[in-house]
């Protein structure tokens, strides 16, 4: 197992690398075993190891993080060429003050009746691992990097990549 020092750069290597990153797609495995992901807003608190997404209680994926509580979380940002998977397990809380901690007033569209909203739950990832794939450069370097690849008949090398262990 990793050190605390470690630990605590994987978090904060992690937490660059995703945040400002609004969306993200939460993979759930379904009753039949398939994998099933949807778009879901990750939560900006500080990063401690937890993903903390606002879910309704009565969704699907509640009845299926109940199940199977492994999920992947995974994160895009094509634009800058940033693209992180993180594997964990769920938890489905209801935990009115972290809800309080985590509220916008923009989630009303979705919890009417706000933070006492009957249905409104905290869908809580415990990130066991990640991997990440960080090409920093710009598109015009991203592109002259393909085309070296092709001209010299050498494996695209497109960035950084690496795996966290939390």
């Amino acid at each position: 197992m990793s050190s605390e020092a470690d630990r605590t750069d994987a978090y904060r290597k992690l937490w660059e690398l995703i945040k400002g990153i609004q969306m993200a797609m939460v993979t759930t495995i379904d009753a039949e075993g398939a994998l099933r992901s949807r778009p879901m807003r990750t939560q900006e608190a500080e990063f401690d190891g937890h993903l903390w997404f606002f879910t309704n209680a009565k969704a699907a994926k509640v009845n299926e993080v109940l199940k199977h509580e492994q999920v992947n979380v995974s994160y895009a940002q094509p634009g800058d060429n940033r693209y992180v998977s993180v594997s964990g397990t769920a938890k489905v809380l209801r935990d009115q003050r972290k809800a309080k901690e985590l509220w916008n007033p923009t989630y009303k569209a979705w919890f009417p009746q706000g933070l006492d909203d009957p249905d409104l739950a905290l869908l809580r990832v415990d990130v066991h691992k990640a991997e990440y794939w960080d090409s920093p450069s710009g598109t015009m370097m991203h592109l002259i990097g393909l085309v070296k690849a092709l001209a010299t008949g050498r494996p695209y090398e497109g960035g950084e990549n690496e795996k966290l262990r939390m």
